[in-house]
């Protein structure tokens, strides 16, 4: 079986989502549980993590309840302010939820600059304290800032997402593959092997196009730290789900049984704290 460490849940309003632009149509609908249950049950994958979209702390609510109301969500990985004065309070009011195992900011929108922000760090300082891991989501020009941010937690659990999104469709690999590698150094740092097949031209891509990257996350990271993810419904831009599983299981067919199980359930369970 498989925990699929990085999937999105919404009713859609263009007010909440302004990063779906004219050019995603096929996104400008509600993606809920049951729209994703049996693509789940198909592809012998038995639940996800819930991830937010948009920066609404009514939005992780709104995914928090969802997981009390459907099994195939196994944690959620919220967003509260952490730049807010009261962030201790706001965080202690997410505990209600169980379900919450994590926060996100989209820092991908942010400045170069963002991470070395005094009171944005002061909010992640607190998250060890309730538990909660922090999920990065940058671009390849962040990393160099994303080395320095997570140099100054070594407690503090965080999860790459989506490889920092690497150039694909223009085969650019070398400030990423410099700035994974530093950040991999850092053994409190995983990766999330997901998000790469909207990173290239969508819908035109061949398999070969991805395991140059693939191979520099795998020899940085270590089969421990590394978990796999759709992106669904975001994907969908570009491919289908079975498509991006059967990638990943292929790449790796010659690793042994518990080393694929770790990149495709167990590591999200562990890391995670599931």
């Amino acid at each position: 079986m498989a925990i699929d460490s990085h999937v999105h849940f919404w009713k859609y309003n263009k007010a909440e989502f302004p990063w779906i632009d004219g050019n995603m149509k096929i996104l400008q609908k509600d993606y809920l549980p049951l729209d994703l249950e049996l693509t789940l049950k198909r592809n012998n994958v038995n639940g996800c993590i819930a991830v937010q979209a948009a920066p609404a702390e009514v939005e992780t609510r709104f995914l928090a309840e969802l997981a009390n109301t459907h099994s195939i969500i196994k944690g959620v990985v919220g967003w509260t302010d952490l730049k807010a004065d009261n962030v201790e309070k706001k965080l202690s009011e997410l505990e209600e939820y169980p379900s919450i195992v994590g926060i996100r900011h989209i820092v991908q929108s942010e400045p170069d600059d963002f991470l070395y922000d005094e009171k944005f760090r002061a909010g992640v300082s607190l998250l060890k304290k309730f538990g909660y891991t922090y999920d990065l989501l940058i671009y390849p020009k962040q990393l160099k800032a994303a080395v320095d941010f997570v140099r100054a937690f070594p407690e503090q659990s965080f999860i790459l997402d989506h490889c920092a999104k690497p150039d694909v469709k223009n085969k650019e690999m070398e400030e990423w593959r410099k700035g994974i590698t530093d950040l991999a150094m850092f053994p409190n740092v995983s990766c999330k092997l997901s998000g790469l097949i909207t990173e290239t031209k969508w819908k035109e891509w061949s398999p070969a196009d991805f395991y140059p990257y693939l191979d520099v996350v795998f020899e940085s990271f270590g089969i421990e730290r590394l978990m796999w993810g759709s992106d669904w419904p975001v994907m969908l831009l570009s491919g289908i789900y079975v498509q991006w599983k059967s990638l990943l299981e292929k790449y790796i067919e010659n690793y042994l049984p518990e080393e694929k199980e770790a990149v495709f359930e167990m590591n999200a369970l562990k890391i995670y704290g599931l």
